[in-house]
């Protein structure tokens, strides 16, 4: 899947993933908003939804960091691949079923692996650091806006690249996070992208194939075990403070 030839638009204006905030404008637990969401998206692909509410983030949140509610010392963000495994292995534990993912990574300056995932699994679970100028809650996130562009010097975040109209430059990319879209350039992607990661989620699919394209299940099952059986290069991320984004160049995904 990786290897193709990623489309040259992904046009998703008809579908709404109804992304939801999922307590991340209080707690650092942006990792796991961004697991509740991709299951959301990944139903929205297949005509129905998902219920995924706040309690289930932050227990989820709880259960794959170390954050014990009521303890703010303990809001530290996650580090993705550690959140990715406790949700491969115990799920992802909603009111009325538990769901779990198969996961892998793909290099973050591969662009066109980035797409693919968007396009065959439905949305790509990114860490992102995110600079001051970013902080204007209205326009396009771009390299070329006032302000500080040094990544990091916001903070760390984990969102969903969800769309795009495009593979230049300056082609958009919408984004899932903070309970809304957001839209930004290919070349701000570049510029922030920490980690790529991609979940499918087969209680989700229909029988039969992969949605949304189609991908046979089982080779995707195969491909998984054999990237979990070896040796990937660790992608650490130290932990953010609490709210939407941690400050400092080396805060995580929070």
């Amino acid at each position: 899947m990786m290897a193709r030839t990623a489309p040259p638009t992904l046009r998703r204006e008809s579908i709404d993933p109804a992304p939801l905030m999922l307590g991340n404008d209080v707690l650092g637990d942006c990792t796991s908003a961004g697991i509740g969401n991709h299951l959301r998206a990944t139903a929205a692909l297949a005509g129905f939804q998902v219920a995924v509410e706040t309690a289930d983030a932050e227990a989820f949140y709880a259960a794959s960091t170390g954050y014990v509610p009521g303890d703010p010392s303990t809001d530290r963000g996650g580090v993705e691949v550690d959140v990715l495994t406790v949700a491969g292995r115990d799920g992802y534990a909603l009111a009325d079923a538990t769901f779990y993912p198969l996961w892998g990574s793909a290099a973050p300056d591969d662009l066109n692996g980035l797409r693919n995932i968007m396009a065959g699994l439905g949305a790509a679970y990114l860490g992102v650091q995110l600079a001051l100028a970013d902080q204007p809650e209205d326009g396009v996130w771009d390299t070329t806006t006032p302000g500080d562009q040094t990544p990091g010097s916001w903070g760390g975040h984990c969102l969903l690249a969800w769309a795009y109209d495009g593979t230049a430059d300056d082609s958009r990319v919408s984004l899932l996070t903070w309970g809304g879209m957001r839209h930004a350039t290919w070349r701000w992607v570049r510029s922030r992208i920490m980690e790529c990661h991609g979940l499918a989620w087969r209680q989700l699919m229909p029988a039969g194939g992969l949605a949304p394209d189609g991908e046979d299940w089982d080779a995707l099952v195969a491909a998984n075990a054999a990237y979990l059986a070896g040796e990937p290069a660790p992608l650490t991320r130290r932990p953010p403070a609490p709210g939407r984004a941690g400050p400092g160049p080396t805060a995580a995904a929070g």
